[in-house]
C-alpha cells in the first residue's frame, strides 16, 4: 500500500449527544479549482434525498494555512487548492435519521452510509479510496462491522479501510455499537449476522438457521454446483431492530435491514408468525439483490450520478422480479409450505386489485417516476401510481406460469431459466429490456415481445385468474371488507378521518374527499335518526339494511352531508387463493 493513499477519509465521533461525526478527508494530489460534491441520493432507493443538508462546519486546509472553499450548488463546492500539495477538508455530519439509507449515531448505537457522510472528489472517482473509523472513547466496548476490505484494524474491527473506487465505498455501510454477532456458512461463503436493539427473547440460533437456508438456496438458484462463480467472498447482514419499522437496502456483499422488535424470532416459540415471516422475506429480498440489481443492473445505473436522479424504466423487473422470488426462495428453502406461500402471492394479488392506479400507469412508468411518485405518497397516490414492486412481481409470476404452459421438447422451461441466461448474457455488463426479450426466445423459440408491451407498458389487468387456475391453484372471491367496499382508507384514532378515496368507489361518487372527518351518518323514513360514529364498521351497525344514508362530515370545520349508496357486500370482492391441484401447485413452487 502507498504511504499516502490518494483519498483518505477518517471518521470519528465529534458530540455524541449532537449526533455528530466528525470527518476529514485528505486528498493527496487535489486539482487546482478541486470540486467535491456530496450526493444527494443512495443506489436502491430512488429519491433526491439531499444529503448535504446534513453538512456543517466545511474547512480546507493545505500545509496548515486555511485554502478558500465556494459553494457552487446545493451539493458541491470548489477549492482554491494548489496542485499536487496534499488537501485536508473537514466537516461535520448530523446523523439522526434511523433508517436504511442514511446515517445514525447516539451513545448505543453508529450507523453510516458514505453517501451520506464521505464528498465525492471529482475527477478521482475511480482511483483507491481509504477510511479510518476511530473507536469512540465513550464505549470502549463498541464494535465495527462491514463488508469493506480490512487493511488495519484492531479487534473490534476500528481502523483503515479500502475501496477500489467511490463506487465501492458508498456500496459499504458501516455498523458500530454493542450489537450481537453470529456467523454461518452458506455454500462455502462466510456469513455475518449483526443484530442491534434486539430483546431478551430473541431466538439468535434460529435466526441464523433460516438465514442460512435462504442463502444456500439463492446462492443454489444463480450458480448450481458451480461455487467458484459466486461473485462475494464474505457476506454481511446489518439488521437494526426497534419498535416500530420495517425496511432494507442492498449493497454488493451486504445489506442494511430494519424490523420491528416483535418480528424477531422469540426463545422457546417454533411457530412461525406473521412478522417473522415478513423479516424472512426481506432478508430473502436484499440477498437475491446481490445479483439481480448490484451485478446484473439496467443500463442506466452501469456508472452512478449521484448529482442527480438515475432514471430507468427496468424496476419492474430488478424490485418486481426480486419480489417474487423472495417470497418463493423461502418456499423452496422449506422455511413456509404452498399454503403459506400462496397465502403471500394472495397478498400481492390483492394490493394491486385494489389500486385504482393500475389502470393509468404502466408498470415501466411507475418505474421512471420512481423518483417523484413512489418514494413520495399521498393521498391521491392510490389512484394515479402502480408500485413497480407488487406489480411486478405479478408480471413475474405471469411470466412463469406463462413459460411452464408453454415448454419446449417436452422440456418445462421456467423464470428460473431465463434469469440465469440473462445472468450469464449481462452480468459483466448493462442490461436492457431487449435483453430479457433475446433471452426468451433464445429460451423458447419464439417472441414475447406482445407479452411485456401488454403486460410492462399496458395497463389492462394481467391474466393471473387463467394462469393461476391452470396451476392447480383454486380462485374464491370473498365480499371485500367494508372500507374496500367504499373505496375508503381511514384512520380510526378518536374517530373515523378519511385519509384517501379511491376513484370510481362509492366514495368518490358520494363526494368524500381525503382530510375528511366521518363525524356520523342520518338515516331517512318516518324514523329517521342520526348516529355518531366512532369506528367505521360503526357504519354497518346503524345503517342496519338501508342500501343509502346521509353521511355527515366535518371538513375544515364546515358540517357537509353527502349521499352515499351503500354497495352490497357482493358487489366488492377480494380473491382468496387456495391449493385445488396440489401435484401442479408442487410442481412449479417445489
Amino acid at each position: 500500500m502507498p504511504s499516502q493513499p490518494a483519498l483518505h477519509y477518517r471518521l470519528e465521533v465529534a458530540d455524541l449527544h449532537a449526533h455528530l461525526y466528525g470527518v476529514s478527508l485528505t486528498i493527496a494530489q487535489p486539482a487546482a479549482q478541486q470540486r467535491v460534491s456530496m450526493p444527494v441520493w443512495i443506489a436502491g432507493s430512488y429519491m433526491v434525498r439531499e444529503f448535504s443538508k446534513q453538512l456543517v462546519g466545511l474547512q480546507a486546509q493545505q500545509g496548515g494555512k486555511a485554502v478558500q472553499i465556494t459553494q457552487l450548488d446545493k451539493c458541491t463546492w470548489q477549492i482554491d487548492a494548489q496542485p499536487d500539495v496534499p488537501l485536508v477538508l473537514s466537516y461535520r455530519i448530523h446523523a439522526h435519521d434511523d433508517s436504511v439509507r442514511t446515517a445514525w449515531l447516539d451513545a448505543q448505537r453508529g450507523f453510516f452510509n458514505a453517501t451520506s457522510l464521505c464528498l465525492q472528489v471529482a475527477g478521482q472517482h475511480d482511483t483507491a479510496h481509504t477510511l479510518e473509523l476511530i473507536a469512540p472513547k465513550h464505549n470502549p466496548a463498541w464494535r465495527v462491522a462491514t463488508g469493506l476490505t480490512p487493511l488495519k484494524t484492531n479487534a473490534k474491527g476500528f481502523g483503515r479501510y479500502s475501496a477500489a473506487t467511490y463506487d465501492e465505498l458508498a456500496d459499504s455501510p458501516v455498523e458500530m455499537g454493542e450489537f450481537w454477532s453470529g456467523e454461518f456458512s452458506a455454500c462455502g461463503v462466510q456469513h455475518q449476522f449483526v443484530v442491534a436493539g434486539a430483546a431478551p427473547s430473541f431466538d439468535a440460533p434460529r435466526l441464523l438457521r433460516d438465514a442460512q437456508k435462504i442463502c444456500e438456496t439463492a446462492i443454489a438458484f444463480w450458480h448450481g454446483n458451480k461455487r467458484s462463480h459466486i461473485p462475494f467472498k464474505r457476506y454481511v447482514f446489518m439488521l437494526n431492530v426497534v419498535a416500530a419499522g420495517y425496511g432494507g437496502l442492498e449493497h454488493r456483499n451486504s445489506t442494511a435491514l430494519i424490523c420491528q422488535r416483535s418480528d424477531l424470532p422469540r426463545v422457546g416459540e417454533d411457530k412461525l408468525s406473521e412478522g417473522y415471516t415478513t423479516l424472512l422475506g426481506l432478508i430473502s429480498h436484499e440477498y437475491f439483490h446481490t445479483w439481480n440489481v448490484k451485478r446484473l443492473r439496467p443500463a442506466e445505473f452501469a456508472h452512478y450520478d449521484y448529482t442527480q436522479e438515475n432514471y430507468t424504466q427496468l424496476l419492474w423487473f430488478f424490485e418486481g422480479f426480486t419480489s417474487y422470488y423472495d417470497d418463493l426462495l423461502l418456499r423452496r428453502a422449506g422455511l413456509i409450505d404452498d399454503a403459506q406461500y400462496l397465502r403471500l402471492i394472495n397478498k400481492t394479488i390483492n394490493q394491486v386489485l385494489q389500486t385504482p392506479g393500475r389502470n393509468v400507469q404502466s408498470v415501466a412508468q411507475s418505474s421512471f417516476d420512481a423518483w417523484v411518485k413512489y418514494y413520495r405518497p399521498d393521498a391521491n397516490t392510490p389512484n394515479l401510481t402502480v408500485s413497480y414492486y407488487t406489480k411486478g412481481a405479478l408480471v413475474a409470476l405471469c411470466l412463469d406460469l406463462s413459460l411452464r404452459q408453454h415448454g419446449v421438447r417436452n422440456h418445462s422451461v421456467t423464470l428460473d431459466d431465463v434469469m440465469r441466461g440473462l445472468w450469464k448474457r449481462c452480468h459483466a455488463g448493462p442490461m436492457q429490456e431487449a435483453d430479457v426479450l433475446a433471452v426468451l426466445q433464445e429460451l423458447t423459440g419464439r417472441s414475447w415481445a406482445r407479452e411485456l408491451k401488454a403486460w410492462v407498458h399496458g395497463t389492462r389487468d394481467l391474466p393471473l385468474e387463467s394462469l393461476l387456475t391452470a396451476h392447480g391453484v383454486a380462485i374464491h372471491r370473498d365480499p371485500a371488507q367494508l372500507a374496500q367496499r367504499l373505496g375508503l382508507r381511514v384512520s380510526e384514532e378518536h374517530g373515523v378521518h378519511i385519509k384517501q378515496v379511491l376513484n370510481a368507489s362509492a366514495a368518490h361518487a358520494a363526494g368524500f374527499a381525503p382530510g375528511d372527518e366521518w363525524l356520523g351518518l342520518e338515516l331517512s323514513g318516518k324514523s329517521a335518526s342520526g348516529w355518531r360514529l366512532k369506528k367505521l364498521d360503526d357504519v354497518q351497525l346503524y345503517a342496519g339494511a338501508a342500501k343509502k344514508i346521509t353521511a355527515l362530515v366535518s371538513r375544515d370545520q364546515r358540517l357537509l352531508r353527502l349521499s352515499l349508496t351503500l354497495p352490497s357486500a357482493k358487489d366488492v370482492f377480494t380473491w382468496r387463493l387456495g391449493v385445488d391441484v396440489p401435484t401442479k401447485v408442487k410442481a412449479w413452487l417445489a
